[in-house]
């Protein structure tokens, strides 16, 4: 019994120390995420925004769950932009958290009015998990293979050597 006992924590530990590995990848894997994600976003967002006027007023009226019954048009296009323009920012990387602030508010947007209307936990839980993605990139950020972890590289090297002079 003993030595199935250390066999198996020899495998255990085998089995961590390849999982551990992995991270080196872990800015691979935001990025696969950011793209992924951001890809799906803009194919949600641009049927809604170029359906024009008529769709927007329908969209922005969920507003109305949150006792907000005024410009339903003005709603509906930010949400529409929000899901496509914000999914382009995500998938490049670009103003991550900012895009990720406004997606993460339409996800709000969308679980209240789908919990208000009575709907079932099916309808509304691609919102609450899109959500819980957008607000945990709001803090991990958009990783090294993005256009912002570009611009903040310039800008520290700048900062560095504007130190140094």
């Amino acid at each position: 019994m003993e030595l199935k006992y250390w066999v198996t924590i020899a495998l255990i530990k085998e089995k961590v120390m390849i999982l551990r590995s992995l991270d080196k990848y872990r800015d691979i894997g935001l990025l696969i995420l950011r793209v992924g994600i951001g890809i799906m976003f803009m194919g949600h967002g641009l049927p809604k925004l170029i359906a024009g006027p008529e769709e927007w007023v329908i969209l922005g009226g969920t507003m109305k769950a949150l006792g907000v019954d005024f410009a339903p048009m003005v709603w509906g296009f930010m949400a529409a932009v929000s899901e496509f323009a914000g999914g382009m920012l995500l998938a490049l990387g670009f103003f991550t958290r900012p895009a990720c602030f406004f997606l993460l508010n339409t996800m709000i947007v969308a679980t209240y009015m789908h919990i208000s209307n009575g709907d079932s936990f099916v309808k509304y839980s691609h919102a609450v998990e899109a959500g819980i993605l957008f607000l945990s990139l709001l803090f991990i950020g958009p990783g090294k293979y993005s256009i912002d972890d570009q611009i903040s590289s310039i800008r520290r090297t700048r900062q560095t050597n504007a130190a140094k002079s």
